[in-house]
């Protein structure tokens, strides 16, 4: 959910008006990488931004690209509650 409120946010839509995320990705095999030992970093594109998920110690840090520029907004998010 913390990916789609994040890039609801920055895009200004409602949740309910973007895509599903699982359009993009498979939100179990998600929060299975993100709960893995070996989790450094993913790259994904959703709703015409590509997502970045790294790995911040005990969370992941969420940023979002969008294409046409080179800005980037990111949260951080606990693993054990958020995504």
């Amino acid at each position: 959910m913390a990916i789609v409120e994040l890039v609801a946010r920055e895009t200004g839509t409602d949740v309910v008006e973007l895509a599903p995320l699982y359009d993009a990705i498979d939100p179990d095999v998600l929060d299975s990488l993100l709960r893995s030992d070996g989790f450094s970093s993913l790259e994904f594109r959703y709703e015409g931004r590509t997502v970045v998920l790294e790995d911040a110690s005990d969370e992941v840090r969420i940023s979002l690209q969008n294409d046409a520029t080179a800005d980037a907004s990111g949260d951080v998010v606990d693993t054990e509650s958020s995504i």
